[in-house]
């Protein structure tokens, strides 16, 4: 029996919906759009436009497709019809009634340039990743970070208690592969399943398109359009380098990760929670996830703070900034269970670089959380906590728990 929860975006979604006469959630293919939707508007007449009978009748009539809804109505996959949105315009501006219309979409640049055209200034866009370990936490049983890494936060594999193998091979096929086609002419498909691979084996990694296109045998304008591609379809995403003028040289290319880390290790060949454990790019997959955490809680909160990394020529990383009015955030990532003096040197280096820096936050492997060298240090369990106190301004000591 499926087991459908509260998402914590829903408050959020609800409120904007009482201010916006159009809603617009974007995220991943099968993050929960639908569903959140559903369940936090029970009463809305639900059209999902990936149906071929209901997208035509949208396409070829719009108008007339509208006038089913005079209430307003859940509209699934926007991007299948774009022009709708002209006609969804022309609706809002005829009547004065919030909520009129909420539309979900998974392209993201289709859906953006279509609101750009359509909508700007009538709908509030919002946007819903996979589940957050306090969403599983709270309703399912997590055994280990190792385990939470490999299944990843597809809503279906927790609902349906499927096989992340099964369930990722199934998504990678049916929404990679299909939407992917959708937007650009792939001819080798092949070719493609071969460069994700190379994606995933790049997390946390410097992007570089040059050793991409050697290793994957495509040229570096296909690599850079298809990587564009994959970003659209909220696959992965680039992390920016952070740029001062400071005295250090700064790398100036970007980080490569994915919004769901589960599929980043299935893309790799991972096909068992044991192999986690012994896999050489385990501190990249839980650098991933722990980035992709702080993305949830900020996007739940209807909030997108500037995320960078810091790396000089020298060596000194910080693996994640979070800029917050003035202040930056360093915090740097470590999947080890014991911590080592060293995780401590980029953090050191970066607030002795850069004035706007904050006391920094050490997020580990472990179970302990404590103040260390005068710096948080904190583990996944205690991570909201942490970037509360950002949110509200200030990072304030964790309780010490042994």
């Amino acid at each position: 029996m499926q087991k459908f929860i509260h998402r914590k975006s829903e408050p959020l979604l609800k409120q904007l919906a009482g201010h916006y006469p159009v809603v617009t959630l974007t995220g991943p293919r099968q993050s929960g759009k639908t569903t959140i939707c559903r369940m936090a508007f029970p009463d809305m007449v639900y059209a999902n436009l990936e149906e071929p009978d209901t997208r035509e009748f949208a396409a070829t009539d719009s108008r007339g497709f509208l006038a089913q809804f005079p209430d307003g109505a859940i509209l699934d996959e926007i991007q299948r019809v774009p022009e709708l949105t002209s006609f969804i315009q022309a609706a809002v501006d005829t009547v004065d009634f919030k909520g009129n219309y909420i539309l979900t979409g998974s392209q993201n640049l289709c859906v953006r340039n279509t609101i750009n055209q359509s909508l700007a200034g009538r709908t509030a866009l919002q946007t819903l990743l996979p589940f957050s370990f306090d969403e599983i936490s709270d309703h399912w049983v997590v055994s280990s970070i190792d385990q939470l890494i490999y299944n990843g936060g597809y809503p279906r594999i927790y609902h349906r208690e499927l096989n992340p193998t099964q369930a990722l091979s199934d998504y990678a096929a049916t929404y990679i592969e299909r939407d992917v086609r959708q937007l650009s002419m792939i001819r080798d498909l092949t070719v493609f399943q071969r460069f994700l691979g190379l994606c995933a084996g790049r997390v946390g990694q410097l992007l570089n398109f040059s050793n991409l296109s050697n290793d994957s045998g495509v040229s570096q304008p296909t690599i850079m359009e298809w990587l564009s591609l994959l970003e659209a379809s909220y696959i992965c995403f680039r992390l920016p380098p952070y740029f001062a003028n400071i005295s250090k040289r700064l790398v100036k290319s970007p980080k490569l990760y994915f919004y769901d880390v589960g599929l980043a290790a299935y893309l790799m060949g991972i096909n068992s929670v044991e192999q986690i454990a012994v896999h050489p790019l385990r501190g990249m997959l839980f650098e991933n996830l722990i980035i992709t955490e702080v993305m949830k809680f900020f996007f739940n909160e209807g909030q997108k703070p500037a995320l960078m990394f810091y790396r000089d020529s020298n060596g000194n990383e910080v693996d994640l900034l979070i800029q917050h009015g003035a202040e930056i955030v360093p915090i740097e990532i470590k999947s080890a269970a014991t911590v080592s003096r060293s995780f401590f040197k980029g953090l050191k280096q970066f607030r002795a670089n850069v004035s706007a820096s904050t006391d920094g936050v050490l997020i580990y492997g472990g179970s302990d959380t404590r103040m260390q060298n005068d710096m948080q240090v904190t583990n996944l369990e205690n991570l909201t906590a942490v970037l509360t106190s950002i949110k509200h301004g200030g990072i304030k000591p964790p309780e010490v728990h042994r």
